[in-house]
């Protein structure tokens, strides 16, 4: 359960992280704008660490080794099915942080991206060469 909880609570933080990073609304400085994706970035990398010690985790749950010794000492005339029901939901939970993991990996690249592009906005501002509303650029759509 408590898997469940941590994987849940990172879900609704990579969809309020992608809220975030998809717009960046009204900012009139490049490097304002840069400024962001990196914190934002920062975040998302973070999160992927986060996902990827839990993913490592899952990975050793998995071992069949692991899965009986986590019935050890519990009573059952059926102890292939608790430990086949064990490892279909470590393997559910893994599939659903993997999908997460791919998820932050196309935000990262997204805000590198964005990145780029908010440095060379902010480059041209300060050589004083005009560029427009910068509203609606330097997106990561998700």
């Amino acid at each position: 359960m408590e898997m469940r909880s941590v994987i849940s609570r990172m879900f609704i933080t990579l969809l309020l992280s992608g809220l975030f990073a998809t717009t960046i609304l009204a900012q009139t400085s490049g490097k304002e704008a840069a400024a962001n994706l990196r914190l934002q970035l920062s975040e998302v990398q973070i999160r992927k660490a986060e996902a990827q010690a839990l993913d490592e985790q899952l990975e050793a749950d998995l071992r069949p080794e692991n899965i009986e010794r986590s019935f050890a000492g519990i009573g059952s005339t059926h102890p292939e099915r608790l430990r086949e029901l064990r490892r279909r939901q470590l393997e559910i939970t893994r599939a659903r942080l993997r999908i997460e993991l791919d998820e932050l990996y196309r935000n990262q690249t997204c805000l590198e991206a964005a990145i780029g592009e908010a440095d060379t906005v902010a480059y041209w501002q300060s050589a004083g060469i005009a560029i427009g509303n910068l509203q609606g650029r330097m997106t990561c759509r998700n």
